[in-house]
């Protein structure tokens, strides 16, 4: 690598530095997560100790996609603190961020995935939430599973490896909102990700299933799973 590109590293290093040691009001901080450089968005969510209107909350929401993964794995770590906050979570219950939250269960990084959907998981009680997101997330499920079903597994390719990826990340989210998923939905959904080549997929499907539901087609898939080559799956 050229020596600019040390020169730039040594840069943002000491910008971050200099942010970090430094104390700035809410207002300040949100300005800078709204048109801040890189550097300046990650430190101000970090350093963002509430949220004071829906407004602030959208500001903080428009950093979760599309941007740098650093900027976008501060937020959403902050995010999933925000939100388990009864008197904070009110100002993310807007309909405008459903969408948001939709891609960002299936962030590349898995550690965002986690957090928004421990966040997220806050709004179960929001009727229209879970009746909008659940309906979206079966949506996007079947989508990829569309894809990941024509896959041959033994031929590796990155971009249907990322496709896995999504598909794992939607299912996992399944999990924590099983009772808001329209039934007929998820048992199709289910009835397909079991025979899934990749193990991963069909740990999360006997996952789903540990849920345990009165449905005698869902519990001989559940006993199906149980007995799987693979530990990962059986073990649920």
């Amino acid at each position: 690598m050229n020596n600019s590109y040390y020169e730039t590293l040594d840069e943002n290093f000491t910008q971050a530095l200099n942010l970090y040691e430094q104390e700035y009001s809410h207002e300040e901080l949100v300005e800078f997560l709204a048109s801040g450089n890189i550097v300046q968005k990650q430190i101000a969510a970090l350093q963002l100790d509430t949220i004071k209107s829906s407004g602030d909350a959208k500001i903080l929401l428009d950093n979760l996609t599309g941007q740098d993964g650093k900027i976008r794995e501060a937020v959403s770590l902050r995010l999933k603190e925000f939100m388990s906050d009864n008197d904070l979570i009110k100002y993310f219950e807007g309909k405008s961020n459903y969408q948001i939250f939709l891609d960002s269960v299936i962030d590349i990084n898995a550690n965002i995935c986690r957090n928004v959907i421990s966040a997220i998981s806050n709004l179960k009680s929001d009727e229209e939430f879970c009746e909008i997101f659940c309906s979206g997330l079966s949506e996007m499920t079947k989508s990829y599973l569309d894809i990941v079903e024509k896959f041959n597994f033994q031929e590796g390719k990155y971009k249907v490896n990322k496709e896995v990826f999504k598909l794992y990340w939607c299912l996992e989210t399944m999990y924590e909102f099983y009772d808001k998923i329209n039934f007929e939905d998820l048992k199709e959904i289910i009835k397909r990700a079991k025979n899934i080549q990749e193990y991963t997929i069909r740990e999360k499907a006997a996952k789903i299933l540990s849920r345990k539901f009165d449905d005698s087609e869902l519990e001989k898939i559940r006993q199906e799973l149980k007995n799987d080559d693979n530990y990962y799956v059986r073990r649920f």
